[in-house]
């Protein structure tokens, strides 16, 4: 497994970390990789991805991670060992930049004073960017029940009604396989929203639909994307 900590604030001290967690669980070999942006397309650095068969994105800033990592040779070389079987996963930041589309956990269009708060259920209030798109037919959420994120994804989901919504709780996790299945591990739960019907905007710009399903999924779980 190679541990990818670009989006954490202190790449050494989170890649060592999760390096170190990796080999206790009894992987046969766990790394991590710390260069400077200008160099992840260097041999060196590529390097880093031959014989690896799981590679995990560290928490953090998403934002960080897709800057560091669109339009290189080192992402396309870490989506053909996803298509050669191999695992990909990440945590927070790292489960955020999966989907297609992504949430980059900023607001806009609301007063200042409550921007962060994602309070609103209304069209353009929730900022995305172009996410990795190991899946293509769900935006996915993390920290999501324990940071009460409803309304963000809620939002997203009524805006772009032809994607599901999976809500990742912390210490939580949806083991995805080729086929879209998936099955959710860990502690607590998975939410997942999925809408019915063709979503409106009222003239204020609220948004609304007469039928939303929601799935509340705990360990052992599944569900097809």
């Amino acid at each position: 497994v190679l541990v990818v900590p670009f989006a954490s604030a202190d790449i050494d001290d989170t890649g060592s970390y999760q390096q170190k967690e990796f080999a206790r669980l009894g992987c046969a070999s766990s790394e991590y990789i710390n260069v400077s942006k200008k160099l992840i397309d260097s041999p060196e650095s590529l390097a880093k991805l031959d014989g690896v068969t799981a590679v995990f994105f560290s928490g953090g800033d998403q934002n960080r991670l897709t800057d560091y990592l669109h339009g290189t040779k080192f992402l396309e070389q870490i989506r053909e060992i996803y298509r050669n079987g191999g695992v990909i996963g990440g945590t927070s930041a790292g489960a955020a930049v999966m989907s297609k589309i992504m949430l980059t956990g900023d607001e806009k269009n609301v007063p200042e004073t409550d921007r962060g708060d994602f309070s609103y259920i209304k069209q353009g209030t929730v900022q995305t960017a172009e996410g990795f798109g190991f899946i293509s037919s769900a935006i996915v959420d993390q920290h999501f029940i324990i940071r009460k994120r409803e309304n963000r994804l809620i939002s997203l989901i009524l805006q772009h009604p032809d994607l599901k919504g999976v809500g990742i709780d912390e210490a939580t996790a949806i083991i995805v396989s080729p086929d879209g299945n998936f099955r959710v591990a860990g502690q607590s739960q998975v939410m997942v929203f999925e809408s019915k019907s063709q979503p409106s905007v009222s003239p204020t710009g609220y948004l609304k639909t007469q039928s939303l399903n929601i799935l509340i999924l705990t360990a052992g779980d599944t569900y097809k994307l």
